[in-house]
């Protein structure tokens, strides 16, 4: 299963073909296709390319379903003994769309192999030292 992770508007999100997300508002009609060429990291069947700090020649396209406004957030601001308090909402314009696909570029040279990194070694402690009876 192919899979990329891309930012958008400040987020990031991971996306697979088919997939329905809520991004932040984009300017685009509905039914249009857009790409975002901010892929951070892309997996499929020969393996995963990390960008530094995006993979090149990468995109995903995606369908712009709908213009709508996220749930409301209610504010309340209250401070006691002072008859303060002040209610207000907001509504987040957001973007939904449907990921179409993840096109890949033709060049192999911007592979990043994904190895784990050694454990750092513990330090070592300093030898304990005995005291005498004597004192020494």
């Amino acid at each position: 299963m192919s899979y990329a992770i891309i930012e958008t508007g400040g987020k990031q999100y991971r996306v697979a073909p088919g997939d329905v997300i809520s991004v932040e508002k984009l300017d685009a009609q509905e039914g249009s296709e857009i790409d975002f060429n901010r892929v951070l990291l892309v997996s499929n069947d020969s393996g995963i390319q990390v960008g530094k700090p995006t993979v090149q020649g990468v995109k995903v396209v995606a369908r712009v379903n709908a213009q709508a406004r996220g749930d409301k957030v209610i504010v309340f601001k209250y401070k006691p003994k002072t008859r303060y308090r002040v209610k207000t909402g907001h509504r987040q314009s957001l973007t939904q769309v449907t990921i179409s696909e993840i096109l890949s570029g033709s060049s192999t040279n911007d592979k990043v192999a994904v190895t784990r990194s050694k454990k750092p070694s513990q330090p070592k402690k300093a030898p304990r030292i005995r005291r005498t009876s004597d004192g020494t």
